[in-house]
């Protein structure tokens, strides 16, 4: 049972999920933090990013089924996971921190040659910020429930996110001390419900508050105005987002997502015409939990290794 015992992040138990999570742990040490991640199987590399509040356990279907043909890299972000959790004294919790993140990840596991992305919520920020500084190595992208611009103009910013965001007299205990946003995710995240194994395994690292502080940083780190740290590289992918080649995209999105709703998704698409793109009416945030099945196929047969290129 998890409990509020604030313990060493690679010292959490995986104990009543193990079989769903039966992984190798890899570490990377990148400015003295130290990086959790998957590597499993061998083939054209894929890279996948995950976001707020999950970690590479949201990753794990897709990492027994492709990691038979390819090699799977599955990071969690600082403070993520089974990562190390820094106070904000110590790391910079931006965007562009995330970013040089994976560089350095990439450096480390894929120095040369192409790799693929999947990428899912900040994942997708995070990832489109990379791949589009780095386009010739980049093969292919399934992005899913994310945005890769500023807020639509037809939508209007969560007020409970906003909250998160500008009061901390809210935004601390709600997210550190009574972990909100990830149990929150738990109910809103999924329109099918999920097992109790896969609840605890979905939340288990952030067992206390200390723990927790990337599910608030992630959140106040979202930029609204120019004076927002992470406002320039959002600009950057923003103003870049068409440099993708349609070919090489595909979009997976759950219809009943309660931030990235199809207007996100349109969005893209209007960016992006002629991309691929496969919409689950009754899916909603975590793609994955409701379609693990369905969503494998579409990015098994799009990545089709016999295609893939290194």
């Amino acid at each position: 049972m998890v409990t509020e015992r604030c313990i060493n992040s690679r010292m959490v138990s995986t104990k009543g999920f193990e079989d769903l999570y039966p992984f190798a742990p890899h570490y990377l040490d990148i400015n003295g933090h130290t990086l959790h991640y998957l590597d499993e199987g061998s083939g054209p590399p894929v890279l996948m990013v995950h976001g707020n509040p999950t970690w590479s356990f949201y990753f794990r279907n897709l990492v027994h089924g492709l990691s038979k043909d390819f090699r799977t890299l599955v990071p969690d972000h600082i403070g993520c996971g089974f990562s190390d959790k820094p106070d904000a004294s110590a790391y910079d919790y931006t965007l562009a921190s995330r970013v040089k993140d994976l560089d350095a990840l990439v450096a480390h596991t894929v120095p040369e040659g192409r790799l693929s992305l999947i990428v899912h919520d900040w994942g997708g920020m995070i990832g489109l910020a990379w791949a589009l500084d780095n386009l010739d190595r980049v093969d292919k992208l399934v992005i899913t429930n994310t945005a890769g611009f500023f807020l639509p103009a037809n939508k209007r910013f969560p007020l409970v996110l906003w909250l998160i965001k500008k009061m901390n007299w809210f935004a601390v205990p709600a997210i550190l001390g009574a972990n909100l946003f990830s149990l929150g995710a738990l109910y809103l995240g999924a329109s099918t419900g999920l097992s109790s194994r896969v609840k605890k395994g979905l939340t288990a690292p952030y067992n206390c508050w200390k723990n927790r502080i990337a599910t608030l940083k992630f959140v106040q780190d979202i930029p609204l105005d120019h004076t927002d740290k992470s406002w320039e590289v959002v600009d950057r992918v923003d103003r870049h987002l068409t440099r993708l080649h349609p070919d090489q995209v595909l979009f997976l999105w759950g219809a009943k997502d309660f931030v990235f709703d199809t207007c996100f998704l349109d969005e893209f698409l209007d960016r992006l015409p002629g991309a691929g793109f496969h919409l689950f009416e009754d899916a909603g945030h975590y793609l994955f939990e409701d379609k693990p099945e369905e969503t494998f196929d579409h990015i098994y047969r799009f990545f089709d290794k016999t295609k893939s290129c290194l």
